[in-house]
């Protein structure tokens, strides 16, 4: 029913390419030029659900001439060797040439739902779907999920709202976090440049900071901007996890041989990672925190 149900919505291109079927799983793989959009999958879905409803029986017929089974409608699957004489099985108008085990009736399977639906090689799909006893234990995992949602949300009257209104908050919250750091680099900036320090004719700033990195970026930039010949590295550990953010003005690249790319490549093994990125500007994330003060205080090496 499935390959029926395939073949209808998506077109008679669709050919079975393989499968597997279990007592309450089912995989499919079928031929098809594009991913199974979310609307086509719930027809696909629909139209199966529909032929268990009708309590379709099961219409066996054995030791039919091969080529009268195909004129009356049987498809042959994919893979299969058939011999002058076969065995033709049918659910309402599907038929299909099969030796395998089924149902006697549809509407033993219960209920069919696709669980997931992917490519396994050019031109070729996969469906995976799971029916009977699976079904009822998919639904009452979700209504369970939907329960500790509920709960989590203090059981509002509306779920749906209640989510939403947590999104917006959540939106709001992160512009507002934003805005913050924004504001917390820009008072950083000017504690830091009192901090700079001219080694060889380069101005050199390596400090850990408070921000994410996506701040310690932004202020790297600021600073950097201010005048010529800056180095600049920042560390930075948010959750645990370390980063090293390197910005090395562009006059100086090749001036003084400086490499943000290498630069951080190297100071990231103090920190158990690496990174890189352009000679101008480059990051290197890493997994050892503990680690992060070596790093800043060997990047003064670079200008040695």
């Amino acid at each position: 029913m499935l390959h029926q149900a395939l073949r209808t919505i998506l077109g008679t291109h669709v050919e079975q390419k393989g499968s597997l079927v279990a007592p309450n799983y089912l995989r499919f793989d079928f031929s098809h030029f594009s991913k199974v959009t979310e609307e086509e999958l719930q027809q696909v879905e629909a139209f199966v659900n529909a032929r268990i409803a009708e309590q379709l029986p099961l219409i066996e017929r054995r030791a039919i001439p091969f080529n009268q089974a195909v004129e009356e409608g049987a498809m042959a699957l994919f893979g299969e060797k058939y011999g002058d004489v076969v065995r033709a099985i049918k659910f309402g108008e599907s038929m299909e040439l099969c030796g395998g085990i089924h149902v006697q009736n549809t509407a033993d399977i219960w209920s069919f739902k696709i669980v997931s639906e992917s490519a396994v090689a050019a031109g070729i799909r996969r469906i995976e779907a799971i029916s009977g006893d699976a079904v009822r234990a998919f639904y009452q995992n979700q209504e369970s999920t939907l329960k500790d949602i509920k709960e989590a949300l203090k059981n509002p009257q509306d779920t749906m709202k209640a989510v939403h209104s947590l999104q917006d908050e959540n939106a709001k919250l992160k512009k507002q976090v934003e805005q913050l750091l924004k504001e917390k680099a820009k008072s950083l900036k000017g504690d830091l440049l009192a901090q700079v320090e001219e080694i060889n004719g380069v101005k050199f700033l390596a400090k850990q900071v408070d921000l994410d990195a996506t701040g310690a970026k932004d202020l790297a930039y600021e600073i950097g901007g201010t005048a010529e010949n800056f180095f600049i590295l920042f560390g930075t550990v948010n959750e645990g996890k370390p980063m090293l953010t390197a910005y090395v003005s562009k006059e100086i690249v090749e001036s003084k041989g400086l490499n943000a790319g290498q630069i951080v490549r190297e100071l990231g093994k103090h920190i158990q990672g690496g990174g890189g990125g352009q000679a101008f500007f480059a990051t290197a994330g890493g997994k050892n925190p503990d680690g992060m003060a070596d790093a800043i205080a060997n990047a003064v090496n670079f200008l040695k």
